[in-house]
């Protein structure tokens, strides 16, 4: 895997992944970035976010769960002191489907945060992470 940062102006970046796409990164303005683009720890809260939906909705459909979305939200804490590692990461995922199984879905959190979620283990030696979720009955929803 290959990645590519350029710096474009102030502290704005541009960042490439190895398979075409790319991202402006920016600073806030107290450290003399214009608010361009998302800022580089939240692109790793982002990356983190996007490995675990990216894994449940795999899982899920893998065992012929009929999942119909995912959203993850993550709420996370810095250190105080640099180098301002993330301490605290708390992900809940609302997962939509038809009669989704709670169990399987509880299980495709777990198999994503100790096993298939690179970005989760990477962040959990230095964070604490906590996980919840909440199951959308699509079936409810369309009564």
């Amino acid at each position: 895997m290959k990645a590519r940062v350029k710096w474009v102006e102030g502290m704005a970046f541009v960042g490439e992944s190895g398979s075409g796409h790319a991202v402006v990164m920016d600073g806030s303005p107290e450290f003399g970035g214009r608010n361009l683009g998302v800022r580089p720890m939240e692109m790793l809260l982002l990356g983190m976010g996007g490995c675990t939906a990216f894994d449940v909705v795999l899982i899920l459909r893998k065992g012929r769960e009929p999942v119909t979305d995912c959203v993850v939200e993550l709420d996370a804490e810095r250190a105080e002191t640099d180098p301002k590692v993330f301490t605290r990461i708390h992900v809940r995922y609302v997962v939509s489907g038809l009669g989704l199984d709670p169990a399987k879905v509880e299980r495709a959190i777990k198999l994503s945060a100790e096993k298939y979620c690179s970005a989760s283990v990477m962040l959990g030696a230095t964070a604490e992470i906590t996980h919840a979720f909440e199951i959308v009955d699509e079936r409810v929803a369309e009564a």
